[in-house]
């Protein structure tokens, strides 16, 4: 009844939930999972009693906040090795490019903003470990970026499953609009420029071939 996402994540349970939360913030092969949705729909779970809503906010906290600061150590100890690393199945160079790029734009409020970005919020930590960033500067930014998204996510689903009757019939149209605004401004910044969009154009045209 609550779709595909919803049964993965009532069968995963608090923990599984930790692990897909810790690897998408900490580890360089999360970049592919997806957080936003998976958030939003455990909020909505909790409010049919699947999950605690506060258990379930303070385990999603301290596996972003936990995740990042692993990312951030990844960067500065290895971060040089990864710009000379080839890319692979599950690690693109380019991923770390974008992220770099954005990070240079915002600076240290990216890691905020990066929480509600696809790939970006993946490899914003280990951008700013590459630069040096002062751990407590680092830690600040990662703390507010985890109420806003570890725990805000989670408690619009709550609030909205508390709230709205037979909202189940709407996850999945919500769902697919909050993945559809997470990943807008990647496609945006992919786009902005003629350059990029020929480059694009190109890749799709090989790809036919």
């Amino acid at each position: 009844m609550h779709g595909d996402l919803a049964g993965i994540i009532e069968a995963v349970g608090y923990i599984g939930l930790f692990g897909i939360v810790f690897a998408e913030t900490g580890l360089l092969i999360g970049f592919f999972l997806p957080g936003d949705s998976l958030l939003f729909t455990a909020g909505f779970l909790a409010s049919q009693g699947i999950f605690n809503i506060y258990i379930l906010c303070f385990i999603m906290f301290i596996a972003a906040v936990t995740g990042d600061s692993v990312g951030y150590l990844i960067g500065h100890k290895y971060g040089k090795r990864l710009f000379q690393k080839e890319d692979s199945l599950l690690f693109h160079k380019d991923h770390l490019v974008r992220a770099k790029n954005f990070y240079e734009k915002h600076g240290g409020k990216t890691i905020i903003l990066a929480r509600f970005m696809p790939v970006i919020r993946t490899f914003a930590p280990v951008v700013a470990g590459i630069g040096d960033m002062r751990y407590s500067t680092f830690l600040a930014y990662n703390v507010i970026g985890g109420i806003f998204w570890a725990i805000g996510l989670p408690t619009l689903g709550y609030i909205l499953g508390s709230s709205i009757p037979d909202v189940d019939k709407y996850l999945l149209p919500i769902i697919a609009l909050i993945v559809l605004v997470s990943v807008a401004p990647g496609i945006y910044h992919t786009l902005k420029t003629k350059e990029q969009r020929a480059a694009l154009l190109k890749a799709f045209k090989s790809l036919r071939k």
